[in-house]
């Protein structure tokens, strides 16, 4: 089993005809992805390595038929009309690689999403993959890079990084561990779905057995995901390292919301809560998939 996608998962591409929407067309396309069609308003009739275009979501939806997932790959300014276009077409889960997308759209299009029971993930996001079956986005780079890195098996993977996704993976393949999802939540201060709802699915996932997190300084991601643990929403083994852990007050590490400003943000006072909760902590990223493959010899 998998998370959010796998092989019978259709999507919807978004902006298709652009440069990014080609590209990472092509690269979901190399990987067994079921693109069933892309969207750019007036370029109905096209199409893109084999994928139908169409003008509007809900024309490529009446030829299609059912999108189970769309990849939003437009310009930051556009990402709140094409998000809500999706959503209100039925689709239901939505993933936003743009960044710096205006936080009051972000607000607006997060919002909506959940009155609907719909899932973002992002905006800043690269997206997911669930190894062996599909993925969403334009995660882990080139295609070799994918093939090393993404090794299907029973390890859950959550993300603040889109780098260290990759990384995460790739450490663990080399420790003879794989992975049922990998999701990169992305890197805006406010995104679409937190490491606590991750959590709720990966613990439905039967095939999920553990689920190993790259978290940051700044940010509330992980106290949220230790407050879940606390109240048992989550009983599954979990292994966190936060990045950033040497960097003083008031200095950014990477992203916008990676930044201490209050004691919470602090990569010492989350690893306390996180571990309270009974999480275990790696110090170095390496410690991630050393401390994964004890846990499985268990």
């Amino acid at each position: 089993m998998a998370i959010l996608i796998d092989e019978k998962t259709t999507v919807l591409v978004q902006g298709i005809t652009g440069r990014t929407g080609a590209f990472g067309t092509r690269a979901m396309l190399e990987y067994g992805t079921r693109v069933v069609g892309g969207v750019t308003p007036g370029r109905k009739g096209k199409s893109v390595w084999g994928v139908p275009v169409f003008n509007t979501v809900k024309e490529a939806i009446d030829e299609v038929g059912l999108v189970d997932l769309s990849v939003v790959f437009v310009p930051a300014p556009q990402v709140k009309n094409a998000v809500l276009e999706a959503l209100e077409a039925g689709i239901r889960t939505i993933v936003v690689p743009a960044e710096r997308v205006p936080l009051h759209d972000v607000l607006m299009m997060v919002s909506y999403a959940r009155n609907i029971d719909a899932r973002i993930i992002g905006p800043g996001s690269l997206g997911l993959i669930s190894p062996g079956r599909a993925s969403a986005g334009w995660i882990g780079g080139a295609r070799e890079l994918i093939e090393e890195s993404f090794k299907p098996g029973y390890i859950g993977v959550i993300s603040r990084s889109g780098g260290g996704v990759t990384t995460v993976c790739w450490t663990l393949a080399q420790h003879g561990l794989g992975v049922s999802t990998a999701i990169h939540v992305g890197t805006e201060p406010i995104i679409g779905t937190t490491g606590a709802e991750l959590l709720k699915e990966f613990q439905k996932d039967d095939e999920t057995h553990m689920v190993v997190v790259l978290g940051e300084i700044g940010g509330l991601m992980e106290i949220e995901m230790a407050e879940i643990m606390a109240k048992g929403g989550f009983r599954k083994p979990i292994i966190f390292y936060i990045a950033g852990r040497m960097l003083p007050s008031g200095v950014r590490f990477s992203h916008a919301n990676a930044i201490i400003e209050r004691r919470s943000d602090t990569a010492e006072y989350k690893e306390k809560v996180l571990e309270e909760a009974g999480a275990y902590i790696a110090k170095k990223p390496i410690e991630l998939a050393t401390i994964a493959k004890q846990l499985v010899k268990r």
